[in-house]
């Protein structure tokens, strides 16, 4: 059941994010930096403010009363212009339960709801790349983020229905 995130779930969002980031970006093992970023950035405090926020959405994905994964939006937040439309800021999905199509059920919600055009990044060696690309998503470029000193690469991918729009508004230039 894919339902709208609560005050209640953000402890368990806090614990399946640094469960998914540290799986996926701590290849080589845990570092002090790793550990501390992910202390800072998936609190439960931290969750607690994307659900009162109001420029924020977040969705989750439960089965028996347990959160597999989640899907937090900006909806303030747009690449190169507002056309490209909202970011989906993290589709995080416990590793036991990929393969399963929580992710395609979370990005459809997410159309059905807040409509089609978005954008999100994704780690340039993470595996979610083939995911994006089989659904259609297209790379449009690339953004860095400093992670405790750290650059880290992203690929940036427009959803499906928002090629055109960033076609257009590049005229063709992409």
């Amino acid at each position: 059941m894919i339902r709208q995130a609560t005050s209640s779930d953000c402890i368990n969002l806090a614990a399946l994010s640094i469960k998914v980031w540290l799986d996926n970006y701590a290849i080589v093992g845990i570092r002090r930096e790793f550990s501390q970023y992910v202390f800072d950035a998936f609190s439960e405090k931290k969750f607690i403010e994307h659900v009162n926020d109001p420029n924020c959405r977040l969705l989750v994905c439960e089965e028996r009363g347990a959160i597999q994964g989640y899907a937090l939006l900006n909806l303030t937040s747009y690449y190169v212009s507002p056309a490209n439309g909202y970011e989906v800021q993290r589709l995080y999905i416990d590793g036991r339960f990929k393969h399963q199509g929580i992710g395609l059920a979370l990005l459809t919600e997410i159309e059905q709801r807040f409509g089609p055009t978005y954008w999100l990044y994704s780690w340039v060696e993470n595996a979610a790349n083939g995911f994006y690309q089989h659904l259609g998503f297209h790379k449009v470029g690339t953004i860095s983020i400093d992670i405790s000193g750290h650059t880290v690469e992203n690929n940036v991918y427009l959803s499906p229905r928002t090629i055109s729009i960033y076609s257009d508004a590049n005229n063709g230039k992409n």
